[in-house]
């Protein structure tokens, strides 16, 4: 995959199937909007992504929400989907005061050379954000490409959306979260050192760091599973700051992995969760806490049983 990123000065040589967004967590419905564009692949257009760097909410302040997805997991994401180029637009004072005429005109139709936009009904783009999918239409047989309007996808009567799937993370419930992204929620990182608390006790875990700009669920003790060289591991993990065995206000995501005996440090892997266990909570000592813990592992290996 092609990742333009930093730069307003770029065009295709093909004709491309074009969708625009944000793309937070890409849930269920980015993904039906992302399958129409993928599908024209086969008619031999470029499949196209274009997002803005940073998104529309936080360049104006509106906002400093932590993200669902970091810049990595997205890349990777639309990567593995078929995605032939990922446009991360920056957004400056410039490009943001753009007519809505003039990206349709200049970016879509120009540098993109699009022959195909698939666009949700709350499009929007352009000075303002005026431009939306009226506009889009309205010039649709002038420049020469073709406009599909794909509707929202519900989730029992509600419409899946970023804000939904944030509400549902931040109450921990996981399930919910998996059934609006169509998979698990997924935290990456690269396995590093951390105190070896649970090596000492015959419990080893496999500690990442997230981003800073990744939104977690609330601490705690989740089911997960794990994805390492292309394997899935079950597993338990702890997201929190450690509260029995250190003092550091670090935030830390550690995983049991059950059954698992290899050296992973400086190894990539991505830690998903699939249910919430109990919250985290300060032990009076590390006896009562490797107590919990051989609790909380034998309780997890009965709940991936009954999943198997």
């Amino acid at each position: 995959m092609r990742v333009i990123h930093g730069t307003t000065e770029f065009e295709l040589e093909e004709k491309s199937a074009v969708s625009i967004g944000k793309f937070d967590g890409i849930h269920l419905g980015h993904q039906k909007l992302l399958h129409h564009i993928l599908e024209q692949k086969e008619q031999g257009m470029k499949a196209v992504v274009f997002t803005f760097d940073p998104p529309p909410s936080v360049f104006f302040g509106r906002t400093e929400e932590k993200e669902l997805m970091t810049r990595a997991e997205k890349r990777f994401a639309f990567e593995k989907m078929g995605v032939d180029v990922l446009i991360e637009f920056p957004l400056t004072v410039q490009s943001a005061s753009i007519s809505p005429e003039e990206f349709i005109t200049d970016i879509l139709a120009k540098k993109l050379h699009a022959g195909y936009i698939a666009a949700g009904p709350d499009v929007s783009f352009g000075d303002k954000g005026a431009g939306n999918y009226v506009l889009l239409q309205a010039l649709a047989r002038e420049l020469g490409y073709e406009v599909q309007i794909i509707d929202k996808v519900y989730f029992y009567g509600k419409e899946i959306s970023s804000t939904y799937v944030r509400k549902e993370l931040a109450k921990g419930h996981m399930e919910t979260v998996t059934e609006l992204l169509g998979a698990p929620y997924g935290i990456s990182g690269t396995v590093t050192h951390g105190n070896r608390f649970g090596r000492t006790i015959g419990m080893p875990t496999a500690n990442i760091l997230p981003a800073a700009s990744k939104l977690l669920p609330p601490n705690g003790v989740y089911y997960s599973e794990v994805l390492l060289r292309g394997e899935v591991h079950k597993g338990i993990t702890n997201i929190g700051y450690k509260p029995t065995v250190s003092d550091e206000r670090q935030l830390g995501v550690e995983t049991y992995i059950y059954d698992f005996h290899k050296d992973i440090y400086e190894e990539e892997i991505v830690v998903r969760l699939l249910a919430f266990q109990r919250e985290e909570k300060k032990f009076e000592g590390k006896e009562a806490l490797q107590e919990q813990m051989a609790r909380d592992i034998e309780d997890g290996r009965m709940f991936h049983l009954k999943k198997m």
